[in-house]
């Protein structure tokens, strides 16, 4: 497995840092960094426990997807929630009233990360939840 990229970019977005040489989503890194075992990030990120421990099902497309669409939205939060970490417990656990009290987690589990995406775009522009 590659090793992640080191960079000193300040602001660079979060999914950057977990990038391996081959523009994969390192996950024994995202695990680490979040403090998860790779069970609960499957979880957080709506894959079946078993994908994240096999390398072959941890590099398909519909993974790394998963994975990217749930660091893409941490990535976007992170500053305004005060860090990376109250930024993944804002995806676990804060509803969000434009999606009827689901979180960003349930709703990037049913697929629907773009809606989160436009959801925080409307919100940055100044708009009402």
């Amino acid at each position: 497995m590659g090793q992640p990229l080191k960079m000193s970019v300040q602001n660079e977005p979060l999914i950057l840092s977990y990038m391996d040489r081959a523009g994969k989503i390192a996950i024994d890194q995202v695990a680490d960094g979040f403090g998860m075992s790779k069970g609960q990030l499957a979880e957080t990120a709506g894959l079946a426990r078993e994908t994240l421990y096999r390398s072959e099902r941890s590099r398909t497309a519909k993974t790394q997807g998963r994975l990217r669409e749930m660091l893409e939205i941490i990535s976007r939060v992170t500053d305004w929630a005060g860090g990376k970490d109250q930024a993944m417990a804002w995806y676990r656990a804060q509803p969000l009233p434009a999606f009827g009290g689901r979180t960003a987690e349930a709703l990037v589990k049913e697929g629907k990360a773009a809606a989160v995406r436009d959801y925080l775009d409307h919100m940055a522009l100044g708009g009402f939840a």
